[in-house]
């Protein structure tokens, strides 16, 4: 990895557009200015692990094998987080900047990220859990339902590009618990990325020769109805096998696992068309796809969706409710993502001059691909 520019990577969890403004995010503003600033597309669904994947593998789910927080087996019953590097199908860039005899690390807010993307990194921590080194270093982070701890996250980013410049790859993932917690132009919000902003320019000052690459995961929006689909189903006489949230995680803080994407399996495949109208027929319901015509539209990996998959409108979340609830109306100030309605995300890239787009990058999970094409020799572009 010798001569070799060093990369530094922003994954900032949940930022919508309408948070990185000039005013609120001037650094990022101006890295923007200075080489490429965009509004791209997230994966669908717009889900954090699904798109960590995409954006670390530069490649979509129907390659890199993540379709969600969370699975389900039908031929086995076996369900859990999908958060494990085991079920990725493709390595991730830190992955082969160690096959080509480089150094990578990951900082992460949530634990779940080092077990999905931490393979073979000089370097993984969680602000979740961090190792007492880090800890007695930086302090001990704030908790994981905070904003702080993406200031805690940056500090140690802004220490590490000073102290190990032997590092070719840094990837800096914080946490959306700001983003689901106030909307943009918040007090709070404000201040919050106004720190985060001053340490990003503080880690662009700390390595002024790295190439800097920013873009988020999916956006964010108030949500005003969550369905448990399981039972509003069972209700309408079209039970199904399962019906799942996409985002359901162990954050539940966050969102309470509520997402606007749904995976269905029906208990049988006759069941199709009643099941498909009962859904079409509850309000917020936006559109239902088949297994394979949304793999196709979404570039998902179909043996990892449903035999359906549910879509909800800009107000509308499915998700697990107490037994006897079908639906509930949300809080005023409840805020999720999951949908098509949280698809637009900014991406930024500075000084990357060495590390050119081949073409104006559409989605998030091309944030990565110059080096794939000019700096890590004989790699797949996809």
């Amino acid at each position: 990895m010798t001569n070799r520019q060093r990369v530094v990577v922003a994954m900032i969890d949940g930022l919508d557009p309408a948070y990185a403004t000039p005013e609120v995010m001037p650094e990022l503003d101006r890295l923007g200015a200075n080489g490429l600033s965009t509004v791209v597309e997230a994966i669908a669904p717009t889900v954090t692990n699904a798109n960590n994947a995409g954006i670390s593998c530069a490649a979509w789910p129907s390659e890199h094998g993540i379709t969600g927080n969370y699975y389900y087996v039908p031929a086995t019953g076996e369900e859990d987080y999908m958060e494990s590097a085991e079920l990725l199908l493709r390595p991730t860039l830190m992955t082969q900047v160690a096959d080509h005899g480089g150094k990578a690390a990951l900082l992460t807010a949530k634990k779940k990220t080092v077990s999905l993307l931490g393979t073979k990194t000089t370097l993984a921590v969680a602000a979740e859990e961090p190792p007492a080194a880090f800890a007695d270093r930086y302090g001990q982070p704030p908790g994981i339902y905070s904003a702080g701890i993406n200031h805690w996250l940056w500090t140690v980013a802004v220490d590490l590009l000073r102290t190990q410049p032997d590092l070719d790859l840094l990837y800096v993932h914080t946490t959306d618990f700001p983003m689901h917690s106030w909307a943009p132009g918040a007090d709070e919000s404000n201040d919050h990325l106004a720190k985060l902003d001053a340490l990003i320019g503080e880690a662009v000052d700390a390595a002024p020769d790295a190439a800097f690459f920013a873009t988020a995961d999916h956006g964010m929006n108030y949500k005003t109805l969550v369905y448990d689909l399981n039972q509003a189903l069972a209700n309408r006489d079209a039970p199904v096998r399962r019906a799942l949230s996409a985002e359901k995680d162990k954050y539940v803080r966050h969102h309470r696992t509520f997402g606007g994407t749904a995976w269905i399996w029906l208990n049988d495949p006759r069941d199709e068309g009643r099941v498909t109208d009962a859904l079409n027929k509850l309000p917020g319901v936006e559109s239902v796809l088949t297994r394979g015509d949304a793999a196709v539209r979404f570039h998902l990996h179909p043996d990892r969706i449903g035999d359906l998959v549910v879509l909800g409108d800009p107000n509308t979340v499915p998700g697990d409710l107490a037994p006897g609830q079908e639906s509930e109306q949300l809080p005023s100030h409840y805020r999720s993502h999951g949908s098509l309605h949280e698809v637009p995300v900014p991406l930024v890239a500075h000084n990357n001059e060495s590390l050119q787009y081949r073409t104006p990058p559409k989605h998030n999970k091309d944030l990565l691909t110059p080096l794939l094409t000019n700096w890590l020799p004989g790699t797949h572009h996809p």
